[in-house]
């Protein structure tokens, strides 16, 4: 440990498993407090052990954060009880691919619920505290698929499409005039939990197919490509992390 981040508070949504859960790790080993976002309490609960275990303070929020009240919520009580808010992870997200004309549309809705709302709602009840402490940082983890799209991934992309443009849109808002850092951060294919959403079960077998001939990502390399981003200097605003498996063509 290093302690790159003692005195930080950080926010993680979907943070009880993967990508979230290793982010909240690593930011807590660097000695940040983290707030830790979810809807599975039980998980919440068995992650903060494990950051307490490492001597750094944690706030638990079971919360749906697609419900705007809630969103708003955890952000509040995450500077009410831990003091300030330096860093906000929005994290959560759920993939659900499939042909467009075979969708459900409960998926498209859950998908724009999930990826996009519920970034759009933290994020907004975050600004107004990174503008009175005059800095802060917003961490999008979103896709290559917001880069690339493909026959399946349709409203997913347009969930990670919509968070990288909102990201930029915020950069050049707010970055030079108020010091609000902004990065967006893309991974490829990693093993984490969002294979098992798939709800069209022929494109759920394609992609298993697919990439299970690649050595995959892992949860903590993405956490680690957060972690850079949100310990450099000031100065130094991490714009786009794209991170792919080797494998990956």
């Amino acid at each position: 440990m290093s302690n790159k981040l003692n005195g930080k508070v950080a926010l993680v949504t979907g943070a009880s498993s993967g990508i979230g859960e290793a982010t909240a790790l690593a930011l807590a080993e660097e000695g940040a407090s983290v707030c830790i976002v979810a809807r599975r309490e039980d998980r919440l609960q068995s992650l903060a052990e494990r950051i307490r275990g490492m001597g750094s303070k944690v706030l638990v929020i079971p919360a749906d954060l697609s419900d705007q009240a809630q969103a708003k919520g955890a952000v509040e009580r995450t500077v009410a009880e831990l003091g300030r808010l330096d860093i906000l992870v929005n994290n959560a997200g759920i993939m659900l691919l499939g042909p467009a004309a075979e969708a459900s549309l409960e998926d498209w809705k859950s998908m724009i619920n999930i990826n996009l709302m519920a970034v759009l709602y933290v994020t907004h009840a975050a600004l107004p505290t990174f503008r009175a402490q005059g800095a802060g940082h917003i961490v999008m983890v979103s896709s290559v698929s917001g880069r690339f799209t493909s026959p399946t991934s349709n409203v997913y992309s347009v969930t990670k499409f919509g968070v990288n443009a909102f990201a930029e849109s915020l950069r050049q808002e707010f970055s030079a005039k108020h010091k609000i850092r902004v990065s967006v951060i893309e991974p490829g294919v990693v093993a984490t939990e969002l294979t098992d959403h798939l709800t069209h079960q022929a494109t759920r077998e394609t992609y298993v197919a697919n990439t299970s001939k690649w050595e995959r990502l892992e949860s903590q390399d993405i956490a680690a490509a957060i972690l850079y981003a949100v310990t450099q200097p000031p100065r130094v605003n991490v714009n786009e992390i794209l991170i792919r498996p080797t494998d990956q063509g």
